[in-house]
């Protein structure tokens, strides 16, 4: 078993945690409250920096949950942190909200958050410290080296793209 060293930056960051036995990724929580307005993108501090060994990558997604119960939206799909990065980790979420229902601001949820009625312009979401905003996965990466040629060899494929599996449909 590799050992990921793990560098609270701030008296906010919660160590990250596993939701079960058998989970893939870890949970990530916020580091202080952000509110996230419809068509913001803004950045959720995890106060967190990592000490990957090398040859290994941490992948930053999101958790299915808020994916399904609001619309924050990872909008780089999943973070990259290389083993040479010892800075901040961070969540990015958009806000593609469009709602007019409510004049409260939500929690990750989805839920109105009656603690922020009339703050926030409606649709807007409020993340707040130790809430679990992000998971985190760990891979090792295979060493390769990448050769420049002049051909590629032949599959049935070829350079069939964009839904030329029939997956489309």
């Amino acid at each position: 078993m590799e050992r990921v060293k793990v560098k609270l930056l701030n008296e906010n960051a919660v160590m990250p945690t596993y939701g079960s036995e058998g989970a893939a990724g870890f949970d990530l929580y916020a580091a202080e409250d952000v509110i996230i307005e419809p068509g913001q993108t803004k950045k959720v501090p995890l106060g967190l920096a990592f000490e990957l060994p090398p040859g290994y990558v941490l992948y930053i997604m999101p958790r299915s949950g808020i994916s399904y119960e609001t619309k924050l939206r990872q909008p780089n799909s999943v973070g990259v942190i290389d083993s040479d990065y010892r800075g901040e980790v961070a969540m990015m979420f958009d806000n593609i909200s469009q709602d007019t229902w409510s004049n409260a601001a939500k929690g990750v949820d989805g839920m109105p958050d009656h603690s922020t009625t009339d703050k926030y312009e409606s649709g807007s979401y409020i993340i707040r410290k130790g809430d679990r905003v992000c998971q985190g996965v760990i891979q090792k990466l295979p060493k390769i080296e990448l050769v420049q040629v002049d051909r590629l060899s032949e599959t049935k494929r070829g350079a069939g793209g964009f839904g030329s599996t029939g997956v489309h449909g």
